[in-house]
């Protein structure tokens, strides 16, 4: 097992008991590592302190940078707006992440197993079709057929008409094609295959384990490109049946911008984000590791 070279700010230092090839960071790439961390977290610190102010403290100069006292008030504020209709686009939000991301997971795996290791007519083209759907930006390109369809269906004001079109995409089929290619050796498929194993079998006792990592990854992006969504869900849904971020853009007052609401509402909808990424955090950071290190 080999890895790649130390990165640049490393030396070579090992202590005892340490295994050989493992590089230990300089004090400069410590200093680099925490002040590139201070600026990644202080736009989140910064919601933080607003969202438990007054609109007087969020608009005073210089600015506060401590948090105030008025975050429970401001919540309520949030959960109280008449024309935000917030809970209901918290929840309709997480039904929806939560489908889309299952969906595409799921069916991407499959077609990831199929395309790098069953062999069948038409494969090839199957795939470089999969990519041109990537090149082209259906959302932009498509959105005002996809809206006569969802109108022709009924659909108009309803979640169906924001899931269904993103059961899967082309991104994660290719992601997974391309990681089950490198994490699932062919021999071992075809050793299951001649000990009886059913494809189906195959890909979940042989496929599944192996490929678990780069699920995470894409389930992960899934997700929050899901739950982030503006354009479409603004444009097939209702205002009394919106997702969180419809919510959230209607949180803004007639005739001003009221910060404390839109970040007291914001930060709220960040708080589901938070918990996917902790629940699977370990699966990603091993998802990306994968490329880190060459058998």
């Amino acid at each position: 097992m080999t890895t790649l070279s130390a990165p640049a700010g490393t030396r070579r230092r090992r202590t005892k008991g340490q295994p050989a090839g493992i590089w230990t960071a300089t004090p400069f790439t410590k200093i680099v590592l925490a002040v590139t961390i201070v600026i990644s977290a202080f736009p989140l610190y910064w919601m933080i302190v607003i969202a438990s102010r007054t609109n007087g403290d969020a608009t005073d100069v210089p600015p506060p940078f401590l948090p105030g006292g008025n975050l429970g008030e401001n919540i309520q504020r949030v959960l109280s707006n008449p024309d935000a209709h917030y809970m209901t686009g918290l929840t309709n939000s997480l039904i929806i992440a939560v489908a889309v991301t299952a969906s595409v997971v799921l069916i991407s795996t499959f077609a990831g197993f199929a395309f790098a290791r069953l062999r069948f007519k038409g494969g090839k083209i199957l795939l470089l079709l999969v990519l041109v759907t990537m090149m082209v930006p259906l959302q932009q390109m498509g959105i005002v057929p996809l809206y006569r369809v969802m109108v022709s269906l009924g659909w108009v004001g309803s979640i169906k008409a924001v899931i269904m079109p993103y059961l899967l995409n082309g991104f994660g089929v290719f992601l997974m094609t391309q990681y089950t290619d490198q994490a699932v050796p062919n021999e071992l498929v075809e050793a299951a295959r001649v000990d009886g194993a059913s494809t189906l079998r195959i890909w979940f006792n042989v496929v599944l384990p192996a490929v678990r990592p780069g699920m995470a990854v894409l389930g992960i992006n899934t997700f929050m490109l899901t739950w982030n969504d503006f354009m479409w869900p603004l444009l097939v849904l209702t205002p009394d049946n919106p997702t969180v971020q419809v919510a959230i853009n209607s949180l803004n007052a007639k005739y001003g911008t009221d910060y404390v609401l839109i970040f007291s509402g914001t930060l709220m909808s960040i708080l589901p984000l938070i918990v996917v990424f902790i629940a699977f955090g370990r699966q990603i950071i091993g998802g990306l590791m994968e490329g880190a290190v060459k058998a």
